[in-house]
């Protein structure tokens, strides 16, 4: 009885969706793959010219200081990243650092508002809720097909891809974050007089900051996660080494490379914890 039933023409009606889009707001993609993309390939060159000392000393600075002036986590650094310069990554490892950066600033950027309005509103938590639900279960790799359809190949579309994959858990957790903020002391700031914004920023926020701090650790870390899959649409860096070793079944290379990967994730995974304590 099934055979009767006629194909629903979802993906023709998708394929037409994507293709009026792509026509109406031309005028915001190309821009975007123009400046925003020339921008990012420009830090990611500053970055590079930079004196791998300077940044190894920077980070380790910064390490030594946030996890409380213990010397494990900048050890750890200076060996790390040495080992990536010795290996000849170090540029990779700066495209890397600059796609993780700026696809986790975005997705900070949207998901803080988007979970401070969540838990401000039932409609938009009804709303919201299913629509992360689609983002966080969709294979990563489906983020690339409209990647390359809007943004065409390289940097943009890898840190666009990521955005998507990567916001779910900053919204999710800063909408918890803000929920769980005590009742006394909400009705206590009300009892003063506050408004709705001193409430917010003096009051909700920073009793959410470990929560929302835990969300936007996620996040990066999933942007992180990305790096090899972006790679696939021509995002530079050390997921684009994995992939060439992949190719060229070089297994070494691969591992060198994925290891550079790791030591980057574990740098920034402890960082962001220790700010967040």
């Amino acid at each position: 009885m099934l055979d009767f039933m006629p194909k629903i023409p979802l993906a023709d009606g998708v394929d037409w969706f994507v293709e009026k889009v792509q026509e109406t707001f031309d005028f915001i993609f190309d821009p975007i793959k123009e400046h925003f993309g020339t921008f990012i390939e420009s830090t990611a060159e500053w970055l590079s010219q930079l004196p791998a000392l300077l940044i190894i000393l920077i980070v380790a600075v910064i390490a030594f200081f946030v996890s409380g002036k213990r010397i494990g986590l900048p050890i750890f650094s200076i060996i790390g990243l040495w080992f990536v310069y010795n290996q000849e990554l170090w540029e990779a490892l700066m495209e890397t650092f600059t796609l993780v950066f700026f696809a986790s600033l975005i997705s900070v950027i949207i998901g803080v508002p988007a979970g401070i309005w969540m838990s401000k509103s039932k409609w938009a938590q009804t709303i919201i809720t299913p629509i992360l639900d689609f983002m966080q279960t969709m294979p990563a790799f489906v983020y690339l097909i409209p990647a390359i359809i809007f943004l065409g190949i390289g940097m943009v579309p890898g840190v666009f891809a990521s955005v998507v994959f990567a916001t779910p858990p900053v919204v999710r957790f800063t909408n918890l974050g803000i929920r769980q903020v005590s009742g006394e002391l909400i009705e206590a700031s009300e009892a003063f007089g506050t408004t709705g914004s001193q409430k917010l920023f003096k009051v909700e926020l920073p009793m959410a900051k470990k929560t929302i701090m835990a969300g936007v650790n996620q996040t990066v870390m999933l942007a992180l996660s990305m790096v090899v899959i972006a790679s696939m649409i021509g995002a530079p860096g050390l997921g684009d080494n994995v992939l060439t070793a992949l190719q060229r079944a070089d297994e070494g290379a691969g591992f060198v490379a994925g290891l550079g990967i790791v030591i980057l994730a574990i740098i920034i995974d402890r960082i962001s914890q220790n700010v967040n304590k």
